[in-house]
């Protein structure tokens, strides 16, 4: 199996991926270096698949590093996780994907009109579906926590979910029963997951990765940008 790390240095972090006659997956775009005999290779999709991309904006090319060395992922101000997909089916939220051995199925999973709608993801809300055996490399924005709910519910405002098996059932509701109680609480709709199942959830930021954030924020706020006149 290939050996993953998450390597941390001067407040940044990233994963390096250790081959030996060995294949992985990874997001596009993922790569920052590679050293040894791999051979990287980026099949063109079906033309169901490519249609879907279109239609989802989900990237269509996820390469295929295979051989022997070291690959090193894209550093980030936030963190990663990695996990084994055990077999189970997992959803992970859109842009959590990072990487993943090649036993892993990686494929799209649609949420609903009305629940993408209520979650703030956009009339159509394209997840990753993972499947089968190997591990699996998520990108997070802070330290994940593993929750289990055992025919429980877990309300949570805001994106903090990153991934949950399939088994629990995902839905999008006002925090208050009336419409009136929603606006004057400030909370709106929440992200509701009811069920048993596992959840991998980081609610707190690294502190680098939410400076930034912010930072980007009041960017836009301000029009910044080359088309805002402020370079």
């Amino acid at each position: 199996m290939a050996n993953f790390e998450i390597i941390e240095q001067e407040g940044v972090r990233l994963v390096k991926v250790t081959l030996k006659d060995e294949a992985v997956r990874t997001e596009s775009g993922a790569l920052y270096y590679m050293r040894g005999a791999i051979l990287m290779e980026s099949k063109a999709p079906s033309l169901g698949g490519f249609l879907k991309s279109i239609a989802t904006g989900e990237k269509v090319f996820r390469p295929i590093y295979t051989g022997t060395g070291e690959l090193y992922l894209e550093p980030s101000l936030g963190g990663f996780h990695i996990f084994d997909c055990g077999g189970a089916t997992w959803i992970a939220e859109n842009g959590a994907y990072w990487a993943s051995e090649v036993g892993v199925v990686v494929d799209l999973h649609r949420e609903k009109a009305l629940t993408s709608l209520k979650s703030g993801e956009g009339f159509l809300d394209y997840q990753t579906k993972l499947s089968g055996e190997g591990k699996v490399v998520l990108a997070a924005q802070g330290p994940v926590e593993t929750i289990q709910l055992n025919d429980e519910k877990l309300v949570v405002d805001g994106n903090y979910v990153l991934a949950r098996t399939g088994a629990i059932h995902y839905s999008a509701q006002r925090a208050t029963k009336s419409l009136f109680g929603s606006l004057t609480s400030g909370e709106g709709f929440v992200r509701i997951y009811e069920g048993t199942g596992t959840l991998l959830m980081a609610p707190m930021p690294y502190w680098r990765h939410r400076l930034f954030a912010s930072m980007a924020s009041l960017r836009a706020g301000a029009g910044g940008g080359p088309s805002g006149g402020t370079e």
